[in-house]
């Protein structure tokens, strides 16, 4: 690899030690490729040679169910789904924020509002409520964006960033125990893969931006669905 992967490690081992207010530079910046192809080696390195067979291991030891959250959608559309979607809306949700920039804290915000919303609804909220509330929001959404596009970080970013930053790890990769059938202490260990998508993609965010995050996020849902789909043909 050329040194792509050490530089990366060295790199992201130290922001890992203690995560800093960064201003991201993008895919086009001087070295950000070659960051952003050391960090996706040591991304599927970790999980194909450590992740996974470790998994595999504690799922026999503890006879741990299968993940069962696609069983349902039909195959022509999990590939986009999981490819191409979830990336997009989890990176943006869990890591789209971590700049502590108000106009990503606001979409935030409303993206929450509408959640609750939808929630409300199913419970039998009255229905004009409900209208009335994503109205509000349509408009309320990227009026907010366009008014505080301008305004810098929050200062409270800086002090409680490494807080922000694991727990935005931490949470992303408990929210996938949804995926299984069944909760139980040991199964903790099965989002130990999303923990580490967590905590890359974290930084590959703060130093590049966004849309390297979302890069390699798809990058490592590709290979685990194609990776899925030969084992099921074996």
């Amino acid at each position: 690899m050329n040194g792509l992967t050490p530089d990366a490690f060295a790199a992201f081992r130290n922001y890992l030690r203690r995560p800093v207010q960064l201003t991201p530079s993008g895919l086009r910046a001087a070295g950000a490729g070659r960051l952003w192809l050391g960090m996706a080696a040591l991304h599927l390195i970790v999980l194909l040679l450590v992740l996974l067979p470790f998994l595999k291991a504690w799922q026999a030891a503890f006879a741990l169910p299968a993940p069962d959250a696609y069983g349902k959608l039909a195959p022509q559309v999990m590939a986009p789904l999981v490819v191409l979607v979830a990336p997009v809306l989890e990176e943006a949700i869990f890591r789209g924020w971590l700049t502590g920039r108000p106009r990503a804290l606001w979409l935030l915000g409303c993206l929450a509002a509408l959640v609750t919303l939808g929630i409300a609804a199913t419970i039998g909220a009255a229905p004009l409520l409900t209208s009335v509330g994503v109205l509000v929001l349509l408009v309320a959404t990227p009026a907010g964006w366009f008014a505080l596009r301008r305004r810098p970080p929050l200062a409270l970013f800086d002090r409680a960033l490494p807080l922000f930053f694991y727990a935005s790890a931490g949470i992303f990769a408990l929210s996938h125990l949804a995926n299984y059938p069944r909760f139980s202490v040991p199964a903790l260990a099965l989002v130990l893969p999303q923990l580490w998508t967590g905590l890359t993609t974290g930084f590959v965010r703060m130093r590049l931006g966004l849309p390297a995050s979302i890069l390699l996020h798809m990058t490592s849902n590709a290979l685990a669905l194609g990776l899925a789909a030969m084992l099921s043909i074996l």
